[in-house]
């Protein structure tokens, strides 16, 4: 009796972006140095080591989506006082919840780039049931 060759089954996490096909599956890592490349400044398409070295470019879009969390959170933090003597409070109201809305994003995207960049140093994630 023969058995059929089963399928290789490639686990993507949840929180890992839709962009990006699972670790191990075929373009994987192309499809990760695309998004990387996507989520980070147009600048760093011009540096060689960060087109050629997927680990350093994962490490680079680390960095910069952190700093944007922390730019996002030092918007929510003084918007009021910055913004109160030129802008009327609605207006003040509604860069506070575009500020609010942009970390929430970016919590989102640092928890996709860090499991790229997890999977890029060669952790692989197991289906749970």
């Amino acid at each position: 009796m023969a058995y059929a060759r089963a399928m290789p089954t490639y686990v993507a996490p949840p929180g890992w972006p839709a962009e990006v096909r699972p670790p191990d599956a075929p373009d994987w890592e192309r499809t990760a140095h695309n998004w990387l490349l996507d989520i980070c400044p147009p600048d760093y398409r011009g540096y060689p080591a960060l087109r050629r070295h997927l680990v350093v470019l994962a490490r680079f879009a680390v960095l910069h989506v952190e700093a944007s969390q922390a730019a996002a959170r030092r918007g929510i933090s003084e918007a009021r006082s910055d913004l109160r003597d030129v802008a009327l409070l609605d207006v003040v109201e509604a860069a506070v919840q575009t500020w609010q809305a942009e970390d929430a994003r970016l919590q989102g995207l640092r928890r996709a780039v860090g499991l790229v960049e997890e999977a890029i140093r060669g952790r692989r994630f197991v289906a749970r049931l």
